[in-house]
């Protein structure tokens, strides 16, 4: 004792030594329960489960379920798990939340845009980014090939802005060119179909021939 009286400064920072190291223990066993160190939960396997039976079975785990995404497929129950982030047999940490994706109830809808006066390819390009499926072609007279005309879906001519479901069928109006049928001089009466180069050529051989 008379020690620590004849040396105050040592004694102050041994007080303050003693102190810091109180502290870290503390802040350790503090991140010990805080972080959960040392437990583990296994997720469990809600594939294919509605949202009610999904979070029920999540939260019997110690873990709580969010709904981040959904998809459309009608070979899967409407509104059931299709995925699961982190996968059923991982471990984590008690408290972690499982990020679902389900299968919506209805398709989602797209806003179609302005494909009118565009070319076949650029149109059929477009749709398909969209997530369109059942794309189809019909060829109508147009003095312009592969231009399309109009865009329909059930018989309907669709304008700019239209929302349409992802499942429905789209039928692309597209110029089929310039042509002519030309009768041919054989016994099958074969039809033999011009383009616009071979039809201006015949005109310009008859008019030399006259």
């Amino acid at each position: 004792m008379d020690f620590f009286k004849k040396h105050p400064i040592v004694t102050n920072l041994l007080l303050i030594a003693a102190c810091g190291f109180l502290l870290i223990v503390a802040a350790m066993f503090w991140l010990d329960v805080w972080t959960a160190h040392g437990k583990v939960q296994v997720v469990p396997d809600v594939h294919a489960m509605t949202i009610p039976e999904a979070e029920r079975v999540l939260r019997g785990s110690n873990l709580q379920g969010e709904v981040v995404d959904s998809v459309y497929d009608t070979a899967i129950a409407r509104g059931s798990v299709v995925e699961q982030v982190p996968p059923a047999g991982n471990r984590v940490k008690p408290g972690r939340t499982v990020y679902l994706t389900i299968n919506a109830f209805s398709p989602r809808r797209i806003t179609l845009p302005d494909l009118v006066g565009s070319s076949l390819r650029q149109a059929r390009a477009s749709l398909e980014s969209m997530g369109f499926k059942d794309i189809r072609e019909v060829r109508v007279p147009s003095d312009y090939r592969d231009l399309v005309l109009a865009i329909k879906s059930m018989g309907v001519t669709l304008r700019a802005g239209t929302k349409l479901p992802l499942s429905s069928t789209i039928v692309i109006e597209v110029g089929e060119g310039y042509s002519a049928a030309v009768k041919a001089a054989d016994d099958d009466d074969t039809i033999t179909m011009l383009s616009e180069d071979e039809w201006d050529s015949i005109i310009d051989n008859a008019e030399n021939e006259y």
